[in-house]
């Protein structure tokens, strides 16, 4: 079984064979993010490791407070806040004029994140986002948040590879764990990564599949 270490390696890896091929012009396509391009995302990427890097050096006295679900919760859509993210994201991201410096910096950053991650005693307690997690949980949560990115990064780029089964089985256990229950069966896991996190939205014929429970979507975003 995989630990949240090694899924949290194999969604950076999947995600570093796709940005360490990619070229300037190609920074430039559109990503499933609204507004962003492949570079303002890959930003937005950059910053999550880091964070992660950081709550993994930083032990929390705090109680935990979150785990790998419930740490979702917090994040339900908001136009407003969206809006300003998007702005940050762009307006930092233009700061580098030369695209292989935002992109080394996001390869070097990310495999030192999964460097400290392998390193790091899944029990430990630390904090992030104003909240305690376990060090295994924040791997999780990393890892979830990696594999839907990996997703919006692919959007105008068809032939570059896909997120790693891992980190989709962990979109998955995370988003179930949201529901309450497992998804519509003949969903696969990217499609199910799309809806409930409100990449796509719900057909009638899913609507009425899921019933009461279709109101909940987009379960996170």
């Amino acid at each position: 079984m995989s630990t949240p270490a090694r899924v949290l390696r194999a969604a950076y890896e999947a995600a570093a064979a796709v940005v360490e091929g990619l070229g300037d012009e190609e920074s430039w396509l559109p990503s499933g993010c609204t507004g962003w391009a492949v570079r303002d995302l890959l930003f937005h990427c950059l910053g999550d490791a880091q964070r992660g890097l950081v709550a993994l050096h930083t032990p929390s006295p705090e109680p935990v407070d979150r785990d790998a679900v419930t740490y979702w919760q917090d994040w339900r859509p908001d136009p407003v806040g969206a809006a300003h993210g998007r702005r940050w994201a762009r307006v930092n991201a233009s700061m580098f004029l030369d695209w292989g410096q935002l992109r080394g910096l996001y390869l070097e950053t990310s495999a030192a994140t999964v460097h400290a991650a392998e390193a790091a005693d899944p029990d430990r307690r630390v904090a992030t986002q104003g909240h305690g997690l376990t060090a295994g949980d924040l791997l999780t949560t990393l890892a979830v948040e990696a594999t839907v990115h990996h997703l919006d990064l692919t959007v105008g780029l068809p032939l570059a590879p896909g997120p790693a089964p891992q980190g989709l089985t962990a979109v998955r256990a995370a988003l179930d764990g949201l529901l309450g229950r497992a998804a519509l069966p003949e969903w696969s896991d990217t499609h199910y990564a799309r809806v409930g996190t409100g990449r796509a939205t719900l057909t009638e014929a899913e609507r009425a599949a899921l019933g009461p429970a279709a109101d909940r979507f987009p379960l996170f975003g």
